[in-house]
């Protein structure tokens, strides 16, 4: 298929299966936070403002979160169909490491989620609050252990190997890798950020449009807020991040800088732009800064980054891409950065709500979240190779041996499925986004006992609620 042979089509599989997948779990993450935050300040203040916002945001989290559960099982599938050989090698930890997020986090999430959509009517305000705080905290456990479980293939510790196998003798080692702490709050930090653009481009969308009332007003505040709080932190983070890369995966490092060698005890520049040639070893075109790359990968001027052909040409990642997908990533943080203080700057006089060309970019910016994580995603992951397991399995060693057209038969099949189901629960989510929170200050809400409207019949009823231009509220009164 293409001429691409059965390693890089199972390879091309999972990319594509996981680029869809992260998505909405990263989604579900924010949103399940800033839910908790809508409900906890309704409680506190009264302002039903809250409550209208958490009705309409809860419909939209009910679809993300059931396409995040439909992606996941099919990539958990990937492991023993198209890389049993990875599976047999170091199941013994990354097999129990899955089961942790299942025993902790989906069992949390599953358990209460009925209560925080259907249970409006049904349980008191403080429970109910109970709830949603407790799908929140499942959202970052679950964080917890797939990251857990990803970073020891980046920086595995902990282990020994036994008859051809990895076997667990640290638990304790394994969970927190050296790499794990940052790369989990990089990750957090990231998923807060893209929920957080996600609900400012949808305030910006509606006031572009004329529809202009508190709801509005309020999400793109809350949004914006955050960004000018959490973008600098994340790039804080990525810092650190970076620091711990330089150390535990410097091929990584290099070929994301796109820097083939160092000359004679000169400090390293930062190469800003250009296009890394893998098979003529240098990076064509390039515009760098003297120095700057030591400055900011060692914090100093006087210690060099390592190269690429410090590493054998079988070690080193495809730089022409990582380079890239690096930049893009930074460039979102920047923007990200940036709109948080043009946004704060607006801030007098109101003009953050009628200055149109800073709405026009908070739309724009409204994907920059997601295309950040899968940026840095793909820097991650393909920057660890030729390694699955760094140090430990090559990425060739650990497939199932499957021929390239029974995966370019499964691949187009994905692509097709894929593209028609998550397609369309995409296209429904920005359907309920277009329509916007309604605003029933002082209204009376529904009983929603058996029999009166609202009693759902169907797990994504919760999202197909208050659809009609007539709905009423369904959260319940505050006392």
């Amino acid at each position: 298929m293409f001429g691409l042979e059965a390693l890089d089509l199972a390879r091309v599989q999972f990319a594509f299966t996981i680029s869809f997948h992260i998505v909405f779990p990263a989604i579900t993450i924010g949103l399940a936070s800033y839910l908790a935050v809508l409900e906890g300040l309704w409680l506190k203040s009264g302002n039903t403002l809250y409550r209208d916002l958490y009705h309409f945001w809860s419909k939209i989290f009910a679809v993300n979160f059931g396409m995040g559960v439909v992606s996941g099982l099919v990539m958990a599938y990937q492991f023993g169909t198209n890389w049993s050989a990875f599976s047999d090698f170091a199941g013994a930890v990354t097999g129990p490491l899955l089961t942790y997020e299942v025993l902790t986090a989906f069992f949390l999430e599953a358990g209460f989620l009925g209560v925080m959509l259907f249970g409006w009517n049904r349980v008191g305000p403080g429970l109910h609050f109970f709830s949603t705080v407790m799908v929140a905290i499942g959202t970052l456990i679950s964080t917890f252990w797939i990251l857990a479980s990803n970073s020891w293939m980046h920086t595995p510790q902990g282990f020994e190997i036994i008859d051809g196998r990895v076997i667990p003798v640290d638990w304790f080692a394994v969970v927190f890798n050296p790499s794990f702490p940052y790369r989990l709050a990089h990750m957090a930090t990231a998923a807060f950020l893209a929920t957080a653009f996600f609900v400012g481009a949808s305030a910006a969308w509606h006031l572009l449009r004329g529809r202009d009332n508190p709801a509005i007003r309020k999400m793109l505040s809350m949004a914006l807020w955050m960004a000018l709080l959490v973008a600098p932190v994340q790039a804080f983070i990525g810092d650190l991040h970076g620091l711990n890369t330089l150390k535990y995966q410097p091929a990584k490092i290099a070929a994301i800088e796109g820097h083939w060698e160092n000359v004679g005890d000169e400090p390293t520049p930062l190469i800003l732009f250009g296009w890394p040639d893998m098979e003529r070893e240098e990076t064509r075109f390039k515009v760098e800064i003297p120095a700057l790359g030591s400055l900011i990968l060692t914090h100093s001027l006087d210690k060099q980054v390592p190269a690429l052909k410090d590493f054998p040409p079988e070690d080193r990642a495809n730089s022409t891409i990582v380079f890239w997908t690096f930049r893009v990533m930074v460039a979102m943080g920047l923007m990200m950065i940036l709109t948080g203080l043009w946004g704060t700057w607006l801030r007098r006089g109101e003009r953050l709500y009628t200055y149109r060309p800073f709405l026009h970019l908070a739309v724009w910016m409204g994907p920059s979240g997601i295309i950040a994580i899968l940026a840095g995603w793909y820097t991650t992951e393909i920057g660890r190779q030729p390694w699955i397991i760094h140090g430990l399995m090559r990425t060739a060693d650990a497939s199932s041996g499957h021929s390239a057209t029974q995966l370019g038969i499964t691949l187009t099949l994905f692509v097709v499925v894929y593209f028609v189901l998550f397609g369309a629960g995409i296209g429904y989510m920005l359907r309920l986004v277009r329509k916007g929170p309604k605003i029933d200050e002082g209204k009376e809400v529904s009983s929603g006992g058996p029999g009166q409207p609202r009693t759902p019949a169907r797990p994504l009823s919760a999202a197909e609620e208050g659809m009609e231009d007539g709905e009423t509220d369904t959260l319940p009164e505050r006392s």
